[in-house]
């Protein structure tokens, strides 16, 4: 029987892109770093990662998981059943592929999949996006040989601080600004124009589409373009509002052109958005959700605001103050500027290859 090489990484996280990208952007390097490697992708087969991941070119397996649920719902009835279903095949992925490594990313899927490579003696990385760290992450950390942190802040939520490396969140290998002219003409938009980029994370975001909707002729009037990702639940009730000025779509695949079209970013507070507008010096206005564990994306935002890298409005007040507050940035080149220069030094650019390194020596322990 041929010998498999050594090089072999589950990763598991997703459910948003938010939980995802990083684990992708970790793959990309180990596949860079080390050409050989396996690497297999684990997740739920509705979500997200069931149609990015193959796009990457990485296998893929799903499994029967859904988190649980903090509104009363019947569908927290079937958690129990799913979650022991979800060890079982988790069992049986993991016992076939014999992974060396095990990439948890956060999100509930990353659970299972994590545990059950642990139990075959794989070693274990978990990613921490947020400033809060998630439910599953704090319930792994006693299995991981090391946790790797966006936040400073993160440390405290967690018991053994020598696991734990502010590193950074990883960003996607191709995730480069290229020349404003020709991304907006790639949009179809106007070159004199200030552009406007919306985005509300990979499933949207109700109260900033519903806010777009409603100021999109006060905003448009003041000469301002948008590019609108309205998220794919969203985009049938949006899309009618497409324009000369307004580009309508549920998901950009090509985020490094968007984000070199805008002038301004105005999106909600995950903390991959935030790393890739500090790698990129985006200019950005972040609205932090508030339905999220913690509220950890306002703790986001508090962050940067900290050092002057980002401008917040609060959800409850962004239909009243959106246009205001967009004007009022996206004209004054100063202030661009400012926030473009202290965005950018939040960036943490090497996070994605300093895991996959720590992943690939992880691997190689006998």
């Amino acid at each position: 029987m041929k010998n498999r090489t050594p090089y072999r990484f589950v990763i598991a996280g997703g459910g948003t892109g938010g939980h995802l990208y990083p684990a992708l952007a970790v793959a990309q390097q180990i596949r860079s770093l080390k050409p050989e490697s396996e690497i297999l992708f684990v997740g739920a087969k509705n979500k997200i990662e069931a149609r990015i991941v193959p796009e990457y070119g990485f296998d893929f397996k799903s499994i029967w998981v859904s988190g649980f649920s903090r509104k009363l719902t019947v569908y927290n009835l079937l958690f129990p059943l799913k979650l022991i279903v979800s060890l079982i095949q988790s069992f049986i992925i993991n016992f076939n592929f014999k992974p060396r490594v095990a990439i948890g990313s956060g999100a509930y899927v990353s659970g299972p999949v994590v545990w059950a490579a642990s139990v075959f003696g794989a070693r274990v990385i978990l990613l921490e996006q947020n400033s809060y760290p998630g439910l599953t992450n704090r319930m792994l950390e006693k299995k991981a040989d090391e946790i790797h942190l966006t936040f400073e802040e993160s440390k405290k939520y967690f018991r053994y601080e020598s696991k734990l490396k502010v590193t950074g969140n990883p960003i996607r290998i191709n995730l480069i600004i290229t020349d404003r002219a020709a991304a907006k003409k790639s949009f179809g938009l106007e070159q004199n124009k200030k552009t406007l980029l919306v985005i509300g994370g990979s499933g949207g975001a109700r109260s900033i589409n519903k806010t777009i909707a409603n100021k999109i002729n006060e905003i448009t009037s003041k000469g301002i373009q948008i590019i609108w990702q309205t998220g794919q639940f969203y985009f049938e009730e949006f899309k009618k509002y497409e324009s000369d000025l307004v580009k309508v779509v549920s998901f950009i695949k090509d985020m490094p052109t968007a984000y070199s079209a805008c002038d301004l970013l105005l999106a909600r507070a995950g903390a991959t958005t935030i790393a890739e507008a500090a790698a990129l010096g985006v200019p950005a206005l972040f609205v932090p959700s508030e339905n999220v564990a913690a509220n950890h994306q306002l703790k986001n935002v508090k962050s940067l605001m900290d050092i002057d890298a980002a401008e917040m409005i609060q959800d409850k007040d962004l239909d009243n103050v959106f246009v205001e507050k967009v004007s009022q940035i996206i004209f004054d080149e100063n202030r661009l500027n400012e926030l473009k220069k202290n965005i950018s030094g939040f960036a943490k650019p090497m996070a994605a290859k300093t895991v996959a390194e720590t992943a690939i020596k992880l691997a190689e322990i006998i």
